[in-house]
């Protein structure tokens, strides 16, 4: 059996939150209990939402209740090799939102990859490629034909398990920026930076968010 707690604080209205995940492996199968979204301001409201329960074949499907929201989620995937290059698929269907994706991406090798993300019966189409140089830095160029705009993805690892990330969205001038690196304290748990710039209103404080994550296993 696995756990995984996190804690977010940031600038961000002052916001803290909370998420747990409890998971067990019976055979086959990997069922998941998740609560995210859990926040409390000033320390005097605790506010449990969004538990999640799911379960999982890997790498045939997922099935996600949403408990608070009282929804399903049905993912299916699967893998297939054309001409000796790997083709993987994901389909997606949220009942609630009547909401279908289809995601696909095909590896060229291990440096270079092709994705694209489409919601069926509408625009709303993602394109991107994915370049890895000498396996440390990644470049990730992305064109939204809904917003008809590029966004972009840089992201290096440093120092063995560091990793820096920046990534632009030019139709809204967003820029983030993230560090993350293994926890002192959890031999397995995570901790991460973030910082967001809005440049359409300028050079101003950016907000900031970090994010501690511990797993276990029992």
């Amino acid at each position: 059996m696995n756990a995984a707690v996190s804690f977010i604080g940031g600038t961000d209205g002052n916001k803290k939150g909370l998420a747990a995940t409890l998971a067990a492996n019976p055979g086959e199968l990997k069922l998941r209990a998740s609560l995210s979204d859990t926040n409390f301001t000033d320390g005097s409201t605790l506010n449990l939402d969004d538990l999640l329960l799911s379960v999982e074949k890997p790498g045939s499907f997922i099935i996600d209740f949403d408990i608070t929201k009282k929804d399903i989620q049905f993912q299916f995937m699967n893998s297939f090799k054309v001409e000796g290059k790997q083709v993987n698929w994901t389909y997606t269907h949220a009942r609630n939102e009547n909401r279908t994706i289809l995601d696909g991406s095909l590896l060229l090798n291990t440096a270079n990859k092709l994705s694209a993300s489409h919601e069926l019966g509408s625009v709303n189409c993602k394109l991107k490629y994915t370049y890895v140089h000498k396996g440390l830095t990644t470049f990730e160029p992305c064109y939204d034909l809904a917003k008809k705009s590029w966004d972009i993805a840089v992201s290096r690892r440093v120092l063995g398990c560091d990793l820096i990330k920046a990534n632009y969205e030019t139709s809204s001038q967003l820029l983030g920026v993230e560090w993350s690196c293994s926890s002192l304290v959890n031999e397995d748990g995570r901790i991460k930076v973030s910082a967001a710039f809005n440049l359409a209103e300028g050079l101003h404080t950016p907000k900031l968010s970090v994010q501690s994550m511990w797993n276990f296993q029992a």
